[in-house]
């Protein structure tokens, strides 16, 4: 089965494993100890990050080490870029209604 980075970012516990090697490398043990799981579970999770790119693994010596590699994250932000403008245009036009019956309405007098 293929994995997407959406399905990345969809569990709380894979989005706290990226923003905690995104800021440095980090081997299992120090990844595990953040959270109330199994080292078993975080490998799961890992292994998600890994398949999506997001995560890659380093040895270092006896040690693994995980690294984030972020540019997939680019996936989700175009995706919802569209969906960005849409409803920019979609309040730029609500906006402009508004000032058409704003206007109208201190030409009456109101």
């Amino acid at each position: 089965m293929r994995r997407d980075v959406f399905q990345a970012i969809a569990d709380p516990t894979r989005r706290q494993i990226i923003n905690m090697v995104a800021h440095q490398s980090m081997n299992v043990n120090a990844v595990a100890g953040n959270f109330d799981v199994s080292r078993t579970a975080i490998y799961k999770h890992v292994k998600i990050l890994t398949e999506c790119g997001l995560i890659v693994i380093k040895q270092q010596g006896r040690e693994r080490f995980y690294e984030a590699r972020l540019e997939k994250l680019h996936e989700i932000s175009d995706w919802v870029g569209q969906y960005r403008q849409f409803w920019t245009e979609r309040f730029d036009a609500l906006e402009n209604y508004l000032n058409q019956i704003q206007s109208k309405d201190k030409k009456k007098g109101k």
